[in-house]
């Protein structure tokens, strides 16, 4: 019944909720990255959700699109702006995503919405995270975010998905709360990233 209903009435009841709190914070970085990204706030990028159907995630824009003389964009270290990098140090970025949560492509929990090309590369087991909805924060997240590697990030992903239930979104919201607060279990290097997923990771 909580899958069912319940999941989706307390979705979309706090993310509203959340929005609601979180829009001066939200109207102050929209401005701010609309004079620091020529007019460009927000970052649109097609992703797969829940069976796998593909939606648009939307987030604040903390890179510049610069690109070298082959017309590639640049490594992250050379296109993350100030902005950027203070708004992904206190997850700022992730704000948008409430409006994924209102319209019904995203989940507040749930395993993260990857990439496309990724798609193919995961296996049998591996494909059960696409069995849910995905989530603004997720078991991974709250048990090493970008500090795991991408083995260990599917099992957790996997694990949420076989023993979803009401007490663990709750416990994974309230553990996101505290890892945001006190900025653990993300990279202490602001310049790195996830390294992309092979298939063989």
């Amino acid at each position: 019944m909580y899958t069912l209903f319940f999941k989706r009435l307390i979705d979309f009841c706090l993310s509203l909720l959340g929005f609601l709190i979180l829009s001066p914070i939200f109207l102050m970085v929209m401005i701010w990255l609309f004079f620091s990204n020529n007019g460009k706030p927000f970052f649109l990028q097609q992703r797969p959700g829940k069976d796998e159907k593909i939606f648009s995630i939307i987030k604040f824009k903390s890179m510049n699109d610069k690109k070298d003389k082959d017309g590639m964009l640049l490594p992250y270290e050379n296109r993350i702006t100030k902005v950027g990098a203070f708004i992904r140090k206190y997850s700022l970025d992730e704000i948008p995503q409430l409006i994924n949560v209102l319209k019904g492509d995203m989940s507040l929990v749930g395993p993260r919405p990857l990439l496309i090309e990724y798609l193919p590369l995961y296996n049998e087991e591996q494909k059960k995270r696409h069995h849910v909805k995905p989530g603004i924060t997720g078991w991974a997240q709250v048990n090493g975010r970008n500090t795991i590697s991408w083995k260990k990030k599917f099992e957790l992903d996997t694990w949420y998905v076989n023993h979803m239930s009401f007490f663990l979104d709750i416990k994974i919201i309230l553990l996101t709360v505290k890892r945001v607060v006190k900025k653990e279990g993300v990279n202490n290097s602001e310049n790195l990233n996830m390294p992309m997923f092979t298939g063989n990771n």
